[in-house]
């Protein structure tokens, strides 16, 4: 038996075939250490517990004659086992083709252990099987909106115009419900067009998609933030003017700007707003409130055009707090305290990607410790 050791990471909840041919892969290399995620860490990453605990998949991995140890990571985020790598000082670090993120590069990098991807190959006469959304799935890009938020509703900007901010990702990774990543019109896009972007005038897809989302009757509409923020490439700026859909569209595409905000902004986990939450209990659209989110957005714009983080940041996190005095339940009082106290004193700027939860967009120039990142499309 050889002396190395490797090291892996996951869920591996509802062990399956697909796993125990990763791990007898993965122990190929050598002695194998698995790192099983926290129940409270995985329940903010996916928004939901696992189905087995910590405890029992623990048990469960650990009786797989190709594992040596089994053990609950020590740490949160997505990179939770970071701790645990410096700990075990293992010799390799192996990893699935659609595990891979340039997170665990830079890890492995840092700490000397030789990073290994592998295909996911089931063993021979078995189907393949995977715990996690298929690459062809991750053609189809997600929406993040950076300031602005809710100036896509007439009962808003009939108030004061104003625009949003929105931006078009492609994620490595499936993101949760119910968090205000535009999941909802995701899922009809892929009903009208399948695996892939549509070809064509994306503004015009984008009306077609409004339509497909916001039949006749519909009781509550879907803003255009969230259509034309998925299928437009790049950074939008959209202006708003008391109607659903805006009255002109500003764009940057170019590749300079675009792998800047890539690197400038970290998505932290939060649980996604529960079922039935609703955000629009109380409303104070004054004319100074409206006003002063149209400005943020101004901000934030002002900020991707001329690659200023500081701008960038500030922008978000005016949106941020226009949002708790016009529509206080979008900001549900935990996660403000949370911004009040962590995010905003340390960095930049921060926004939520939903009302009431999903993920926490910051503005940084430097890396923070098990943040998610993502990629500008354009």
């Amino acid at each position: 038996m050889t002396d190395k050791k490797v090291l892996v990471s996951g869920c591996y909840d509802l062990l399956h075939a697909g796993h125990i041919a990763f791990f007898k892969t993965a122990s190929q290399y050598g002695k194998l250490y698995v790192s099983l995620g926290q129940d409270d860490n995985l329940l903010r990453l996916k928004g939901k517990k696992p189905y087995f605990s910590q405890e029992e998949r623990v048990y469960m991995v650990g009786a797989v004659k190709y594992v040596t140890e089994a053990f609950v990571a020590s740490g949160e985020g997505m990179l939770d086992f970071e701790e645990d790598m410096k700990r075990i000082q293992p010799d390799y670090f192996v990893v699935n083709s659609d595990g891979f993120t340039e997170g665990k590069r830079r890890l492995c990098e840092e700490n000397n252990v030789e990073l290994i991807v592998l295909e996911r190959i089931p063993e021979e006469g078995l189907p393949a099987r995977s715990s996690s959304q298929s690459k062809k799935e991750l053609k189809f890009p997600y929406r993040l909106c950076l300031a602005g938020g809710w100036m896509d509703q007439p009962w808003v900007s009939e108030v004061h115009s104003g625009p949003c901010v929105v931006v078009q990702i492609w994620p490595d990774y499936e993101f949760n419900d119910r968090s205000g990543m535009a999941t909802s019109s995701r899922k009809i896009a892929r009903e009208l067009w399948g695996d892939d972007i549509p070809e064509g005038n994306q503004v015009r897809n984008a009306q077609l998609l409004f339509g497909a989302e916001n039949p006749p009757g519909s009781e509550y509409i879907s803003g255009s933030q969230d259509q034309l923020g998925i299928l437009m490439p790049g950074a939008n700026k959209l202006d708003y003017g008391g109607k659903y859909w805006p009255e002109s569209i500003s764009s940057v595409v170019d590749a300079e700007r675009c792998d800047w905000l890539s690197r400038v902004l970290h998505l932290v986990p939060l649980v996604p707003r529960p079922e039935g939450y609703n955000p629009l209990v109380e409303k104070n659209l004054t004319l100074e409130n409206v006003r002063e989110l149209g400005y943020s957005s101004e901000l934030c714009w002002e900020g991707i055009v001329n690659k200023d983080v500081n701008k960038l940041g500030e922008g978000m996190k005016r949106s941020y707090l226009a949002w708790k005095k016009m529509l206080p339940y979008t900001v549900p009082d935990w996660v403000f305290e949370e911004m009040e106290t962590k995010w905003f004193p340390s960095y930049p700027g921060a926004i939520t990607s939903g009302s009431g939860g999903g993920y926490i967009i910051v503005a940084s120039e430097t890396e923070i410790p098990g943040a998610m990142k993502i990629k500008v499309k354009y």
